[in-house]
């Protein structure tokens, strides 16, 4: 068996990301479609196009490395999916809706922003400055989109649901 480094590590969490942002590019749409609040709807559509700029930026990093951008099975996220998919079945046309497309989105972005974290201090670690600097731009993206996201629940969302 071979000898299981930070390295091999970094670079398994890095197809774990990959294959995430794929599949929410995908479900961005979806909660895209779904939203009934023309600025949720908006911001899904937003981070869906700056989704796909992180999905190339990752292919970049796995140039820098000198491996094939390659994804792997992710848990996680296709777990966060599953409960976005289930909010917009059961509380369609509800005026729960959004808010809860809101809090999915939200978790979505929470387990990016740990990975991208992790991963721009692993690679830090390991001397990888082209993938730090590629990986933070990337987590500086999710951090912001967290905040709209905050901003909206705080302000729009959650206060037009009541009771």
């Amino acid at each position: 068996m071979a000898e299981q480094t930070l390295d091999t590590l970094f670079h398994e969490t890095l197809k774990d990301i990959y294959y995430a942002e794929r599949k929410i590019g995908t479900a961005l749409r979806k909660m895209a479609r779904a939203a009934q609040d023309p600025e949720l709807k908006a911001a899904f559509q937003t981070h869906e196009q700056e989704t796909q700029a992180q999905y190339e930026r990752l292919s970049e990093v796995f140039d820098a490395l000198g491996k094939r951008p390659t994804g792997k099975t992710c848990d996680a996220i296709e777990g966060i999916i599953a409960e976005a998919q289930e909010i917009m079945e059961e509380f369609k046309g509800s005026p729960a809706l959004d808010a809860g497309l809101l809090a999915a989105a939200q978790a979505v972005e929470h387990y990016e922003i740990a990975r991208y974290g992790t991963l721009k201090t692993w690679a830090a670690q390991l001397g990888l400055a082209d993938a730090e600097r590629l990986l933070d731009q990337t987590l500086q993206e999710e951090t912001a989109t967290d905040e709209i996201l905050t901003g909206l629940a705080e302000t729009v969302i959650n206060a037009a649901v009541q009771g």
